[in-house]
């Protein structure tokens, strides 16, 4: 739903009223069963580790708000990928493209998200790393988005 919505605006085709996988969707997430999880990091891995992943989705994707002189009186922002997604917007209906250089730091973006998302949530031990994709594929992964602008194939690992 984000890829379609808020999070990249990257498909005009409605997400599957479906929680499995559907190949003629152009994006997906996909998280390999952990065969064994640390008992250790159970305990303090959503929490300690995670603080600075934390911050940094706060800026990537907003969340985050400023109390200022007292109840009522908070700012909150928005992050990196919603003003992305709003120039894309915007290039969107001006042009009818969707411009291939915010579309990948888009992704990027969201896709940094995602890890954080897949460790915090238990689903893996791998720290996610603090690096920014804009393409590619790497070997060793463990959560898996794949996304392509109106069922490209373009795909990205995490």
């Amino acid at each position: 739903m984000a890829f379609y919505a808020y999070a990249a605006l990257g498909t005009d085709r409605y997400p599957p009223f479906s929680l499995r996988s559907d190949p003629t969707y152009p994006a997906d997430f996909a998280v390999e069963y952990p065969g064994h999880l640390s008992r250790g990091l159970v305990q303090i891995k959503r929490w300690l580790p995670a603080i600075p992943q934390y911050l940094v989705v706060a800026v990537l994707f907003g969340g985050f708000g400023v109390v200022l002189g007292g109840p009522g009186h908070i700012i909150t922002g928005s992050g990196l990928i919603a003003l992305l997604v709003l120039i894309a917007a915007v290039a969107l209906l001006s042009s009818g493209t969707y411009p291939r250089p915010l579309f990948d730091p888009t992704m990027g973006l969201d896709l940094c998200c995602y890890r954080v998302l897949a460790y915090s949530a238990l689903m893996t031990d791998q720290y996610p790393p603090f690096r920014l994709d804009c393409g590619g594929t790497e070997s060793t992964a463990a959560v898996q988005v794949s996304a392509g602008p109106a069922g490209g194939g373009r795909a990205a690992k995490a």
